[in-house]
């Protein structure tokens, strides 16, 4: 298999709320193969070699543009209640694509899960495709980040295509049931540089059968509670104070806002050997339905406000680490 890794670069800029904190931060992914390259025996000047170098990016940039996978949609689990309009502008070239994690599940999670998951309607379709798609809007709005209005459905089978998402989103990971083919890939790609973000998952039972394929991906790997001072939650917006972000359906049947012994909000990271974080969990929370129902009156605004900036904070940091 060749070996690529993801290299960061664009530009973030953002009002970060009443404290008004800009930040500007350099997003940009590409896709590169290792190999060893042919020896240039003399160069007649710095601009040869300014040519040289810009001729390479281009061509790597013209193999992944016709290698990644076109977009793509499935039916979602929820129906209409999480369906959309396919925005104009769905095809359109952008610096950023938000991939969504593709998997099979066990029937844990809380709702189900049975069902051909390549043909979508099971759990990894949750909050899916008006959640990813309220985010794509508000990271355009919140930052300079040219992100694609449309998420890309990934399925880790696919050949070597996992490798151009560096950012994937996981809904409901407590009922995946990963092959260990499955669990190797998704090992690779986030020690290449890729970055998984966990999150709808709630209560010992869902954390448990999560750990379980976490635990295939990565054996020796430790979860760790993320700290208050870390990066994550300074990258745009200053989230010192955080709250449960609650789940919309557990909200409405009995107003508690998580599911079976999820009351504390849990925020959780796996780090590389060079301390980058891999993974971040937001587990006894459900941003995904803070980023759904954002514009739902019944789904209270607090929700959606924090949901929305954990969401582009750790988008931040998944481009620039």
């Amino acid at each position: 298999m060749p070996q690529y890794f993801f290299v960061p670069a664009a530009k973030v800029e953002a009002d970060a709320s009443a404290k008004n904190v800009r930040r500007e931060i350099t997003v940009n992914q590409c896709r590169i193969q290792r190999g060893n390259p042919k020896v240039v025996d003399s160069v007649d000047s710095e601009r040869g070699m300014r040519t040289i170098a810009r001729f390479a990016l281009c061509f790597s940039l013209g193999l992944l543009l016709l290698a990644q996978r076109p977009f793509r949609s499935y039916l979602g689990m929820e129906g209409a209640a999480t369906d959309t309009e396919l925005p104009a502008d769905f095809n359109n070239k952008a610096e950023l694509i938000m991939g969504r994690l593709m998997y099979p599940s066990g029937g844990r999670g809380g709702r189900g899960g049975g069902g051909n998951w390549l043909q979508g309607g099971t759990n990894w379709t949750v909050d899916y495709p008006k959640g990813d798609r309220t985010f794509a809007a508000a990271i355009r709005r919140l930052t300079r980040i040219d992100v694609r209005s449309v998420e890309q459905p990934v399925n880790p089978d696919d050949d070597d295509d996992i490798y151009h998402w560096p950012y994937l989103h996981v809904s409901m990971p407590g009922s995946w049931n990963l092959t260990g083919a499955q669990t190797v890939k998704i090992r690779e790609y986030l020690l290449r540089g890729g970055f998984l973000f966990c999150d709808s998952f709630f209560g010992t039972e869902e954390w448990q059968a999560f750990e379980s394929g976490m635990s295939r991906i990565f054996p020796n790997r430790r979860v760790e509670e993320l700290a208050n001072e870390d990066p994550m939650f300074h990258t745009v917006f200053d989230l010192s104070e955080r709250y449960q972000v609650a789940n919309y359906r557990s909200l409405m049947r009995d107003g508690r806002g998580y599911r079976a012994d999820g009351a504390v909000a849990k925020w959780r990271v796996i780090r590389d050997d060079d301390g980058r974080v891999m993974v971040a969990m937001a587990f006894n929370s459900d941003l995904g339905d803070s980023w759904q129902l954002a514009d739902e009156p019944r789904y209270p605004e607090k929700y959606s406000a924090l949901g929305l900036r954990i969401g582009v904070n750790y988008i931040v940091y998944a481009m620039s680490h």
